[in-house]
């Protein structure tokens, strides 16, 4: 969960546009406007101020099933502090240059730039990526690096953070950005909150260095559901590979194999991730003791606790407190 340069403005809300074309995905408006759009009261703070703009006030979807109409202009994407650019269903096609010049506005402005699926082809386009790490649609991997050679693709990812660019492999790797994006935004206890209600995996792991190498298998290996739930229950005790490797009756190497399949990580890693995700929502609940901190969240140590949490979002736990801790909670004494 890495701070990029998203703007934050404590007196409004986060603004959103994404813009839409002609042949836009509606899966990946749809998971947009679930993630960003809804009203969520039940989380006690100011949501996203989300808006869908186009080059035209009609713009036809994906196979031609529906018209949107009455959409906001490109001129909404003028002062979002996001800007979603979703897939294209003809990425050789060239963009709408429309498109292409709001584009470089928010970058020129340093507006947060979000590209789902074949997105990734309209951000080149613009000239946004040249240099910087990208992902995209697997299927279109070698076509993009053959076009745009000067963008840094990891084609095995399931989304990429380069800050102030964040692109996403797929479609159903849109629901993963943005769930990301919301933690980014809101801290971990939200961004849980919210993917509880989506009833969607929170083991698929999306940290800035989530290098995920097969996101979605052939055949998933359900076996891993108890073990990972049972090592969910006991972050806060010494737990290794050989335990959770015992606790699924298998060899620590068959373990390894199927996380990498199944999760594409390792079971380290894994561990790792998740007490780190423990560790940030004890401090958004009010916890001010490190030491208590990394013992109930199986970190071991302050030391270790810093340099975890900064490995994986950006920022040491004071850091953290300041931007998603609960305000009100009493410091305790050190």
């Amino acid at each position: 969960m890495s701070q990029g340069s998203s703007q934050h403005h404590p007196s409004r809300p986060h603004r959103v546009a994404l813009i839409v074309t002609e042949g836009s995905n509606p899966f990946e408006l749809g998971v947009a406007t679930e993630l960003f759009g809804l009203r969520r009261p039940e989380l006690g703070r100011v949501w996203y101020d989300f808006t869908l703009c186009a080059a035209r006030p009609a713009v036809r979807m994906h196979a031609g099933f529906f018209t949107l109409s009455d959409v906001a202009g490109l001129e909404a994407a003028e002062t979002a502090d996001t800007v979603i650019v979703p897939n294209r269903p003809d990425p050789l096609a060239p963009p709408d240059p429309a498109v292409l010049d709001a584009i470089r506005r928010a970058a020129g402005r340093g507006a947060r730039l979000v590209s789902f699926c074949t997105g990734a082809f309209t951000l080149a386009a613009a000239g946004v990526l040249d240099g910087r790490r990208a992902t995209t649609h697997w299927g279109w991997a070698a076509e993009f690096s053959s076009r745009h050679p000067a963008v840094r693709l990891e084609p095995d990812v399931l989304f990429v953070d380069d800050g102030d660019v964040l692109t996403a492999a797929g479609s159903a790797a849109a629901l993963d950005l943005g769930l990301y994006l919301i933690g980014r935004d809101h801290g971990a206890e939200v961004a849980n909150a919210v993917s509880r209600r989506l009833v969607f995996a929170a083991h698929r792991d999306g940290g800035q260095r989530q290098f995920v190498e097969r996101p979605v298998p052939p055949v998933p290996d359900a076996s891993l559901a108890p073990v990972l739930c049972w090592a969910q229950e006991r972050l806060d005790r010494p737990l290794s590979v050989a335990d959770l490797a015992a606790r699924a009756a298998v060899s620590p190497a068959t373990l390894h194999r199927r996380f990498r399949s199944e999760l594409g990580t390792t079971p380290l890693a894994w561990l790792t991730a998740e007490r780190v995700r423990l560790a940030c929502r004890l401090i958004e609940r009010g916890e001010r003791r490190l030491e208590t901190v990394a013992r109930s969240s199986g970190l071991g140590t302050p030391a270790n606790l810093r340099a975890r949490m900064r490995e994986r979002t950006g920022l040491g736990p004071s850091e953290y407190r300041r931007r998603f801790g609960t305000a009100e909670a009493p410091a305790a004494p050190r």
